[in-house]
């Protein structure tokens, strides 16, 4: 049975997720903006505000079907406490903070996830896993990044055909105003998908101290909250990682830009209407592999692509480690 929460707690767990959420905007910066200045399209304190907007505004559009799996399908609500929270939401931080330092494109999603899974396995055993959602989320770190592959692979394939009669100039010109589409729709995805992760977080700990009545919701202000942290992380940036994302795989012309942000979008748009919580990083790190594999296969960098997939395959484990290893040190000094 799970302890009924004094509001200073209350309030001190939602601000420490809106922290996560803040963090996440700032890590995954990278990502919605990467191409767009790797490419030269727009500077980089333009992007920031570019991408901020169009992360604030995702609710919007989208849903909040994330926010549901990760409030109910990952571990089971029953076994939600402030001390899952709090553990889960740590080990998400001290990963993101530990890959952001070494401007290492890991997944802020996924830390999140091992940080619930291991909190929730930490108090209840294995069998406070939601099976179910939870290996669509773990099917979704191979499929994410494989499907932007082949959407950026197949846009390169079919933008290269249509412009085979354009001077170079000219698409060159084209694409650097169409890349502004492109990236807006990446933002606006990357917001839909990722700020619901923390939307389900403060939700089903609301929930579990009966304060949005007995059916699981996400109450509006939660949305707002969880829109307005991301926009604001973004606006600071992760110029580490978007050096990594932006030139050190592969370097990037305004056209492979633009196929790189609209691949990476359209897989966001359907994950994010599916319900399923992907990585960002994931997902556009796999399309400006396809982009530049489909130049030529020495176009890539092979090792730095590797090391990222390192990071994505330790992400989870690593933040659930930390988050078990932070729920029984709670446990031993309360």
């Amino acid at each position: 049975m799970n302890v009924t929460l004094g509001l200073p707690v209350l309030i001190g767990l939602i601000a420490v997720a809106l922290l996560f959420d803040f963090l996440n905007g700032m890590h995954d910066a990278a990502n919605s903006i990467a191409t767009i200045v790797s490419t030269r399209v727009l500077r980089p304190q333009y992007a920031v505000f570019w991408a901020a907007f169009f992360n604030f505004v995702a609710f919007l559009v989208f849903g909040l079907n994330v926010a549901h799996t990760i409030g109910t399908d990952i571990i089971d609500p029953a076994v939600v406490d402030a001390q899952v929270i709090l553990a889960a939401l740590i080990g998400a931080i001290v990963w993101n903070l530990i890959t952001w330092a070494f401007g290492i494109p890991s997944s802020s999603s996924h830390a999140l996830i091992g940080g619930l899974v291991g909190a929730g396995m930490a108090k209840a055993g294995i069998s406070a896993a939601v099976w179910s959602g939870l290996s669509k989320t773990i099917a979704a770190i191979v499929l994410s990044p494989l499907v932007g592959f082949l959407l950026a692979t197949v846009l390169v394939a079919i933008v290269s055909w249509a412009s085979v009669r354009s001077t170079p100039f000219a698409v060159d010109r084209a694409f650097r105003i169409l890349q502004f589409g492109s990236a807006s729709l990446y933002s606006l995805g990357h917001g839909g998908n990722d700020a619901q992760k923390t939307m389900g977080i403060i939700a089903v700990l609301l929930f579990s101290q009966g304060l949005t009545g007995p059916e699981f919701e996400v109450p509006f202000w939660v949305v707002l909250s969880c829109q307005a942290a991301m926009g604001l992380g973004t606006l600071l940036g992760g110029w580490r990682i978007v050096h990594t994302m932006g030139s050190k795989i592969t370097r990037l012309t305004p056209m492979q830009g633009f196929c790189a942000e609209t691949g990476g979008a359209i897989t966001l748009f359907g994950a994010t209407f599916l319900g399923i919580p992907v990585s960002t990083t994931h997902t556009i790190t796999g399309a400006i592999v396809g982009v530049g594999a489909a130049r030529r296969v020495s176009a890539v960098r092979w090792g730095i692509a590797g090391n990222i997939v390192v990071a994505w395959v330790i992400t989870l484990p690593a933040a659930a480690l930390i988050s078990a290893l932070f729920y029984w040190l709670t446990g031993l000094v309360t």
